[in-house]
C-alpha cells in the first residue's frame, strides 16, 4: 500500500509490522526460556538477560486478555488490518464538519475494533520511536504479576554522551585539586570541631574525602579525554542515567505533534506505570548499594541523633530532594537553642507563678469580689476567686519573659532564613550547580501534556482545514479559568470562615446549656469542657479540609493549565498554601484578636440571632484560651496527620495494589520464588512530589513562628517531631516509594519566598498578640500611671467596673437574685467603662483610650525595632560564604588553565595517583568511541523523534 509522500509520519507496511510483532513474540519466547537462571544473570531483574546492560527505566503496561481462544496471530491480523485503515484514512483530506480528527492517534476519523488494539498500536509505534533514538528495550509479559507486561529500556553509552551534552550536565573531568582552608587557625579549629563531632557523621564514604574534589565541566563529547572515562559502566551513575532516559521519553512523541509523550500515553492508559529501579535490596544478607547504605545511615531511627548523608541522598534522588532534606535538617538544628529558650521562659513562668501580683490577688479569698453574671436569665453570680486556677495557669505563658521570647524568635526567623541562604550556596558549589540558572534558561522545561492537549483542542476548533498548525494559549483563553480559580478561592476562604463561626455557636450554645446543668461539678467545669472540646473539633475539621482543599487546588491549576511544570508547581504550592494556611490558622486567629472584642456589658450584651451572647475571654486574658487551641492544633496535625497518615495510607495503598494485582492467590508461591526488582518496585507507592512534605513543614514554621509568644513550647514540640519527621520521611522515600526521577534545583523554589512572607507577618502578629491578646500592655500602663506604690497591688480591681444589679432591664435579670444568702447590689465585670454613680455611666473610661494608646504604640515600636533588627542581621551576614566564593573564582582560574593547555596541545591532566599523556588520552578516548559509535541524527527517522 503506498502512502502518502508529504505525510508527517511514516507509518510501517503491514509486512514489516508484522514481521516486527512476531520478531516480539519470538523473542519473548526466548526470554521465559532463560528465566530459569534470571537471579544470577539478570541480578534479580536490574540487567538485561545478557547480565551486562543495567536496566535504567521500567514501563508497565496492561496485557490483552486471552478471552474467546483469540492466538497471537489473529491479534496480529488485526492490528495490521487496523494500521492498514489508518493509513489509509490519514491519506484522505477532511470533508466537512462530520469527521472527527482522533488526535492522541494522529489519524483522521481512524476507528479500531477494540480499545485494546488502539492502545496496543500506540506502544508499539511509541517503542519503536524509542529505539530509534538508541535506547535498548527488554519485554517481559509472563511475569509473576498477573496481567501485567514490563518493558525494560536501557541507554547506551552514546545515547548517554549525547544527551548528558544537550542536558548540558556537569560531570567531573580528571583534574583533581585541593579546598583550601581560609587560613591556618581556621583549618585548625576545624580540624577540632570535625574530631569532636565525629560520633554525629554518618558512616558513609563522602565523609572521609571532604577536602579533595574533582574539578567540573559541561560534559562534551568533542572533549571526553578531558573525563575520567576508564570506568564507563559507573561514569554515569544510576540517577542520571534514569533522568537521561525519563528525559528522552518525555521528548519522544508518539503521533506527529499531537503526543504528549510518556505522560500523555499515562494519562490515557497505554502505560500504567514509569519509573526507574532503585538499586538493590535493603536486606542485610543483600549485596552493598547506596539504596542500602541510606537505609543504614539514613533511614533508620536508631541514628537520630547523627547528621544526615545529604551528598548521598542527592547522589541516589537527586538535588531537588537533597535540598529538601538540607533544609528539613538545618530547620531542625535552628530548632534547638528556639527550643531551649522557650523552655527556659516557660520555667520562668513556672518559678513566677507564686509571685505573680495579679493572681494572687485573684486567689485571695479575703477579696470577696462578686462577678455580674455571664448572660442574661439563666447565668448566675459568680466570685473571682474561681478563676484562681485559669489566672495561674495563663501567668505560665503570660509574662514579661514572653515579650523577650517574640524578639528572639523573630530574630532566629531571620538567622534562619541567612543560614539557609549561606548553606544552600555551599551545596550549590559542592555539588557543581554554580551557574545552574544559565543552563535552565537554555534548556527551556518541556511544555505539559494538559498545556499541549489544550493548544491542540483549541488548533482544531479554529481551523479545521488545517488542525496541524498549532496556537498558542492566550489570556483570553485562560479568563475562565482564571474567574473560576479566584470565585472558587473565595469560596473555600468563606467555608473555612463558616466553619470557625460554627464553632463559635457551638461553643456559646454548649457553655449556655451546661450553665443549665443541676449538677454542680458540671457547671464548675464549663470552661475546660468547652475549650477543649471545641478546639478537637476544629482539629478534625483542618484534617478533613486539608485533604478537600489539596484537592481544589490541584483541580483549580490544571484548569489554568499552566505551560511548563515549574508554572505548574508554583502555582499549585501558592493556591495550596493560601487555603491550607486560612484553614489552619483562621480559629486561631479569631482567638487571639476578636473574642472578647465585642462583648457589650451586663444588661445589654451583644447576641448572635438574638439568641446566643457573643463569647468573652476568662479572666486570664484570651492568652490561655489562644494556647490550648494552638497547642492542640499542632499537635494533632503533627502526631494524626503527619505522621500517622504518612506511615499508613502507604501502607494501605501497597495493600491494595497488592490486592488488585491477584498476587494474594499466590502468596505460597512468592515464598519460593523471589520477585525480580522492577516487580518488586510495582507495589511501591509512587512518588508524589515534595510539595505535602514542604507544606506541613511550612505549616509548622507558622506554628512555631506566627503565636509563640503565647506558647513558647511551640518550638519544643517542632523539634521533637522532627527528629522523628526527619527518619519517617528518609524511611518512606527509600522503602516505601518507587524511586523519583532525579530532578536538578539550584534552591528550594518558591517555598523560599514563603518562608520570608510567614517571617515577616510573624513580627506583626506577635506584636499584635502582646499589644492586645495578653495582659502586658495593662499592666505596665497600670503600673507606670495608676499604681499608687509602682507595684501591681491593685490591678484587677483597676480593670474591673462596677454594674448596679438595679439597672437590669426587665426579663434581664438573673433567675438566682441571692445566691450567697443575700441580697446582690453591686457586680463587677472586666472592662474599662465608668461607674454607675459618674455623670456618664458605663460609658468607655480614658483609662480605655490610655490603654488603647499605648497598645497602638507598643506595636508600631516593636515591629520598627525588630524589622531594624533583622536588616542587620541580613547586612552582617554575606549570603555567599567567603571561602566557597573563593574556591569558585579558583575554579574559573583552573578550568581556563586547562582549555589553555587543551588548545596547546599541552594536556597533562594528573589522575588521583596516576598520570597520561595527551597522546595516551586520545587514543582512549578514539578506541571507545569507535566500539560504540554515536548514531548520526539522520533524516531517515520519523518526524516528532528527534527536535533538536
Amino acid at each position: 500500500m503506498a502512502e502518502e509522500p508529504n505525510s508527517e509520519l511514516q507509518q510501517p507496511s503491514a509486512s514489516g509490522y508484522r514481521q516486527h510483532f512476531l520478531r516480539d513474540v519470538i523473542f519473548h519466547g526466548k526470554f521465559r526460556a532463560l528465566s530459569s537462571e534470571e537471579s544470577t544473570s539478570c541480578h534479580h531483574g536490574l540487567f538485561f538477560l545478557d547480565g551486562q546492560r543495567r536496566v535504567d527505566y521500567i514501563l508497565t503496561y496492561p496485557l490483552r486478555k486471552s478471552g474467546g481462544g483469540r492466538s497471537s496471530r489473529q491479534s496480529d491480523q488485526s492490528l495490521t488490518e487496523n494500521l492498514s485503515s489508518c493509513n489509509l484514512s490519514h491519506s484522505k483530506q477532511f470533508k466537512g464538519g462530520s469527521t472527527v480528527a482522533d488526535v492522541e492517534m494522529g489519524c483522521l476519523g481512524e476507528t479500531f475494533n477494540s480499545h485494546e488494539d488502539q492502545k496496543t498500536f500506540r506502544r508499539e509505534e511509541f517503542e519503536k520511536h524509542l529505539k530509534d533514538m538508541g535506547l535498548e528495550l527488554e519485554k517481559d509479559e509472563e511475569a509473576m504479576i498477573p496481567g501485567l507486561g514490563f518493558v525494560m529500556i536501557h541507554a547506551p553509552w552514546n545515547v548517554l554522551c549525547r544527551e548528558a551534552e544537550l542536558m548540558k550536565l556537569k560531570m567531573p573531568t580528571k583534574k583533581v585539586y585541593e579546598v583550601k582552608e581560609s587560613s591556618s587557625m581556621m583549618k585548625k579549629i576545624s580540624s577540632l570541631v570535625n574530631k569532636v563531632l565525629e560520633p554525629l557523621h554518618p558512616n558513609v564514604e563522602e565523609h572521609h574525602f571532604k577536602n579533595i574534589k574533582h574539578l567540573s565541566h559541561s560534559f562534551s563529547r568533542e572533549k571526553q579525554h578531558l573525563f575520567d572515562l576508564s570506568d564507563k559502566d559507573n561514569f554515569f551513575d544510576s540517577k542520571t542515567r534514569s533522568c537521561i532516559v525519563f528525559e528522552i521519553l518525555k521528548r519522544t512523541k508518539c503521533k506527529a505533534k499531537y503526543s504528549m509523550g510518556i505522560t500523555s500515553l499515562l494519562g490515557s492508559g497505554v502505560y500504567t506505570a514509569a519509573y526507574p529501579l532503585h538499586d538493590g535490596a535493603i536486606e542485610e544478607s543483600a549485596e552493598p548499594n547506596d539504596r542500602k547504605l541510606l537505609y543504614e545511615e539514613w533511614a533508620n531511627y536508631s541514628v537520630f541523633f547523627k547528621y544526615q548523608p545529604i551528598g548521598l541522598v542527592r547522589k541516589y534522588f537527586g538535588e531537588k530532594i537533597g535540598l529538601y532534606f538540607a533544609w528539613l535538617g538545618l530547620y531542625t538544628q535552628m530548632l534547638i537553642p528556639a527550643s531551649l529558650v522557650g523552655v527556659i521562659v516557660f520555667l520562668y513562668g513556672c518559678a513566677t507563678v507564686d509571685d505573680n501580683i495579679p493572681s494572687m490577688e485573684i486567689c485571695d479569698p479575703k477579696n470577696n469580689i462578686t462577678m455580674c453574671p455571664l448572660c442574661d436569665r439563666v447565668c448566675s453570680y459568680w466570685k473571682l476567686s474561681t478563676a484562681c486556677g485559669t489566672a495561674r495557669a495563663s501567668h505560665l505563658f503570660d509574662n514579661p519573659a514572653t515579650v523577650f521570647f517574640s524578639i528572639f524568635m523573630a530574630l532566629w526567623a531571620a538567622m534562619f532564613m541567612e543560614h539557609w541562604k549561606r548553606r544552600q550556596m555551599r551545596l550549590n558549589y559542592e555539588w557543581d550547580l554554580t551557574g545552574f540558572e544559565d543552563e535552565e534558561e537554555a534548556l527551556k522545561d518541556h511544555p505539559r501534556a494538559e498545556y499541549e492537549f489544550r493548544v491542540m483542542q483549541k488548533s482544531l476548533k479554529k481551523d479545521k482545514k488545517s488542525p496541524l498548525k498549532m496556537e498558542k494559549l492566550t489570556c483570553s483563553d485562560r479568563l475562565p479559568a482564571y474567574m473560576t480559580n479566584i470565585v472558587m478561592m473565595l469560596l473555600m476562604i468563606g467555608v473555612t470562615f463558616a466553619i470557625v463561626f460554627g464553632v463559635i455557636l457551638y461553643r456559646i450554645s454548649t457553655k449556655a446549656a451546661l450553665y443549665m446543668s443541676s449538677s454542680p461539678t458540671t457547671r464548675s467545669h464549663v470552661q475546660l469542657t468547652v475549650k477543649t472540646t471545641a478546639a478537637i473539633i476544629n482539629l478534625v475539621v483542618i484534617l478533613i479540609l486539608d485533604e478537600v482543599y489539596g484537592a481544589v487546588a490541584r483541580w483549580l491549576t490544571v484548569l489554568e493549565a499552566p505551560k511548563t511544570e515549574k508554572n505548574f508547581e508554583e502555582r499549585l504550592i501558592f493556591k495550596t498554601f493560601i487555603l491550607k494556611f486560612f484553614n489552619a490558622f483562621s480559629p486561631i486567629i479569631y482567638i487571639a484578636f476578636f473574642r472578647g472584642r465585642l462583648v457589650g456589658r451586663p444588661g445589654r450584651y451583644l447576641y448572635v440571632f438574638e439568641s446566643y451572647r457573643m463569647e468573652e475571654c476568662s479572666d486570664g486574658s484570651c492568652l490561655m484560651e489562644l494556647c490550648i487551641q494552638l497547642s492542640i492544633t499542632m499537635l494533632g496535625k503533627q502526631l494524626i496527620q503527619n505522621n500517622l497518615f504518612e506511615i499508613g495510607i502507604p501502607k494501605l495503598k501497597k495493600l491494595i495494589r497488592y490486592i488488585r494485582s491477584e498476587q494474594g492467590a499466590f502468596q505460597e508461591e512468592e515464598r519460593q520464588k523471589k520477585l525480580r526488582r522492577y516487580e518488586t518496585d510495582h507495589f511501591l507507592e509512587p512518588f508524589g512530589g515534595l510539595t505535602p512534605e514542604y507544606m506541613e513543614m511550612i505549616i509548622q514554621f507558622g506554628f512555631v513562628t506566627l503565636f509563640v509568644a503565647s506558647f513558647p513550647l511551640a518550638p519544643l514540640f517542632a523539634l521533637l517531631n522532627n527528629i522523628i519527621e526527619i527518619r519517617l520521611d528518609a524511611k518512606k522515600f527509600v522503602t516505601e516509594l518507587r524511586r523519583p526521577v532525579a530532578a536538578r534545583a539550584k534552591d528550594i523554589g518558591i517555598w523560599y519566598d514563603i518562608l520570608r512572607g510567614v517571617a515577616k507577618v510573624a513580627v506583626i502578629i506577635n506584636a499584635f498578640v502582646i499589644s492586645f491578646t495578653s495582659d502586658f500592655i495593662p499592666r505596665m500602663v497600670y503600673l507606670y500611671m495608676y499604681s499608687p506604690d509602682g507595684s501591681l497591688h491593685g490591678f484587677v480591681n483597676h480593670t474591673l467596673s462596677y454594674f448596679n444589679v438595679s439597672h437590669f432591664e426587665h426579663g434581664k435579670e438573673t433567675m438566682d437574685p441571692m445566691p450567697y444568702g443575700y441580697a446582690v447590689e453591686v457586680c463587677r465585670y472586666k472592662d474599662y467603662r465608668e461607674p454607675p454613680w459618674s455623670p456618664t455611666p458605663y460609658e468607655i473610661s480614658k483609662e480605655f483610650w490610655a490603654v488603647l494608646a499605648v497598645r497602638l504604640a507598643f506595636v508600631i515600636v516593636f515591629q520598627n525595632v525588630v524589622m531594624l533588627m533583622n536588616d542587620i542581621v541580613d547586612w552582617l551576614i554575606p549570603d555567599i560564604p567567603k571561602d566557597i566564593s573563593q574556591q569558585i573564582h579558583n575554579e574559573k582560574i583552573l578550568l581556563v588553565e586547562l582549555f589553555m593547555k587543551q588548545e596547546q596541545g599541552m594536556i597533562n591532566i594528573p589522575e588521583r595517583g596516576t598520570s597520561s599523556s595527551i597522546k595516551e588520552t586520545h587514543r582512549r578516548s578514539h578506541n571507545n568511541n569507535n566500539s560504540t559509535p554515536t548514531p548520526p541524527f539522520s533524516k531517515e527517522q520519523p518526524n516528532g523523534t528527534n527536535n533538536f
